[in-house]
């Protein structure tokens, strides 16, 4: 079945349709303007060395050019050939978020201290697997690879905190874009992402990279700290609220509905973290259970066969015709 990996760049398309527009308003202009001119058998013969024709010719081949790089830029695709994939072991990357709205406290005794709790505990709930760590606010980073070190990984979870990443925001697109690249390309290890976030800022990308990570065989677990009814968040070393550009005191609530939409586009779970030992149960047997499953993945597709090269040849042919076409009309000898 075909479909676009890219489908948001098909929006260009839309772009041309002005264009189109325009190049007719043009042609009328140009008629009408020779009208106005004067004799039109005399304009025509001291315009006689131009091509309309030609000149129609040229805008057309840039015109589709431009249309079949959309239509690259989308690339279409199909599925490749399924393949069987033996896999052995986890690996499991822990994307949390560290941004100044997990500092609230409607749950206690903060968001970031529970998030670290919850941290804590997975690791050593899954002791036999690998495990990486991303900060994310409005930057993400990895302070620390995939390791089978818990010691070190439990020591970066204590000392992590909203300093850490000076730009803030939620850029949880961004975080799983930096979780899918810190996974070994060759590995057949099953690839997991947990993600812990209060998704307070509405980050246009991040159901999409939820799909592309479900695309490249990583399973997604979003975890949600916070409350629909929010709560304050004070300013680190002070006693005063956050407060907007516009003075006003800062609520801060759980973004539960982004959270779930990610987890249903990856084919994930969502939990909100209101129980540590609860959400660490539920977490751990989605991941304990893909051991269970057969050591071989039967039937599906691990790679796609992309058609976005023959569409972008095409442009590049109309191109260099259009390059070889001359707007001059031959001259009768």
């Amino acid at each position: 079945m075909f479909s676009f990996a890219r489908i948001e760049y098909l929006l260009l398309l839309v772009l041309l349709i002005p264009a189109a527009l325009l190049f007719f308003f043009n042609q009328k202009w140009k008629k009408k303007t020779i009208k106005k001119l004067g004799d039109e058998n005399l304009v025509n013969q001291l315009t006689s060395g131009h091509s309309s024709k030609k000149f129609s010719a040229k805008f057309w081949l840039i015109f589709f050019a431009l249309a079949l790089t959309a239509l690259g830029a989308a690339n279409l695709r199909m599925p490749g050939k399924a393949e069987n994939i033996n896999r052995k072991g986890r690996d499991i990357i822990i994307a949390m978020d560290v941004s100044k709205s997990m500092l609230a406290d409607d749950i206690k005794p903060t968001r970031l201290e529970k998030a670290k709790q919850f941290v804590s505990k997975i690791i050593d709930a899954l002791p036999n697997d690998r495990i990486g760590l991303i900060w994310f606010a409005g930057k993400a980073y990895l302070p620390m690879p995939l390791t089978a070190d818990e010691g070190a990984a439990k020591m970066f979870v204590q000392s992590a905190n909203p300093d850490d990443i000076p730009t803030q925001g939620t850029v949880i697109g961004e975080a799983l874009q930096l979780a899918a690249q810190s996974f070994p390309n060759e590995s057949k290890r099953y690839k997991i992402v947990v993600l812990i976030t209060d998704g307070e800022d509405h980050d246009e990308n991040a159901v999409e990279n939820a799909q592309r990570l479900k695309e490249q065989g990583i399973l997604l677990l979003t975890v949600g700290l916070g409350t629909e009814e929010g709560s304050t968040i004070t300013e680190p070393g002070t006693t005063e609220f956050k407060k907007d550009k516009l003075g006003q005191t800062v609520i801060s609530r759980l973004n539960e509905t982004l959270l779930k939409k990610m987890a249903t586009a990856n084919g994930g779970m969502y939990g909100n973290l209101q129980n540590i030992d609860a959400m660490v149960n539920d977490v751990s047997a989605v991941i304990n259970q893909l051991e269970k499953k057969s050591s071989e993945t039967n039937g599906a597709p691990t790679s796609f066969v992309n058609f976005f090269i023959w569409f972008l040849a095409a442009a590049l042919l109309l191109l260099i015709i259009e390059l070889f076409i001359s707007e001059q009309r031959k001259m009768k000898v």
